[in-house]
């Protein structure tokens, strides 16, 4: 390698007696010895349903809120979760083990039928989201405080373990401008982040990225592991109806590529 550098950089030294179409081609060349190497790394696959449910479980919050229905299917080509939610809410989780300072970004596929059109992120009795990714979080003991805790234990006693440190939800909201970033009415520790909004994109998959890494320092903590990640649809508080699905989850470097799969036939 060190050669072919040497050679390249003497040609382009003497470019005056060589073709410029020759020249052309070896800066070329150059730039592609000069990319870094992360860009052909290998995506972290955390949500590929085609083998079936792998290490996915359903979690229910509470056993008094009907749970949604969960299957997996091919959708248009598309090896997929699919959600049906009805006056309900469970989710469907799975661990994560992995270095966010390595692979920040988080890329996913998903769809929905239609918004929920009584929902309100900014009211209790609105919470309610025709898609949702929550990314749930552990933070250091001495990144909490004795409060937060506190706080935390509390919770933990009403919704049971799962309640994490903290979590960032990437939902399909009904009105509210994408970008838009508020905490979860119920609670400080879940900031909701609008990803998409309104029924124009609805009725086709949709591909997203976001830098989970750079939005969980911003809302939380430099110092925050990515420890569990869920999809889902809710329907709970509104009393509604949604349908909704998930594919080809997987984490790539932070100037990678998301790769996503081509629709099977």
């Amino acid at each position: 390698m060190r050669y072919m550098k040497t050679h390249l950089l003497s040609v382009t030294r003497n470019r005056q007696s060589v073709p410029s179409h020759l020249v052309k081609g070896v800066h070329a060349v150059l730039w592609l010895l000069a990319l870094p190497a992360v860009v052909h790394a290998s995506a972290i696959w955390v949500g590929q349903f085609q083998a079936g449910s792998g290490p996915w479980q359903e979690v229910r919050l509470r056993k008094d809120l009907k749970p949604n229905r969960f299957e997996y299917r091919n959708w248009e080509g598309v090896h997929a979760l699919e959600v049906h939610t009805n006056a309900g809410m469970s989710l469907m989780a799975r661990p994560l083990t992995l270095d966010l300072s390595a692979t920040p970004v988080l890329c996913w596929r998903w769809r929905v039928d239609a918004v929920i059109a009584n929902a309100d992120m900014k009211q209790r009795a609105g919470d309610d989201y025709a898609a949702r990714v929550y990314v749930s979080f552990k933070l250091p003991d001495a990144a909490l405080g004795l409060g937060l805790r506190t706080k935390l234990a509390l919770a933990r006693t009403i919704w049971g373990a799962d309640v994490p440190d903290a979590a960032i939800n990437y939902v399909w909201d009904n009105r509210h401008p994408i970008g838009t970033e508020q905490p979860n009415p119920y609670t400080d520790r879940a900031m909701m982040v609008v990803q998409r909004s309104g029924n124009q994109q609805a009725g086709r998959w949709v591909e997203e990225r976001r830098n989970v890494l750079q939005d969980v320092t911003r809302l939380f903590s430099s110092e925050a592991h990515a420890v569990q990640l869920a999809f889902t649809a809710d329907s709970d508080n509104t009393g509604q109806s949604a349908h909704a699905g998930f594919a080809d989850a997987h984490f790539v470097p932070a100037n990678a590529d998301c790769q996503f799969p081509p629709p099977s036939p």
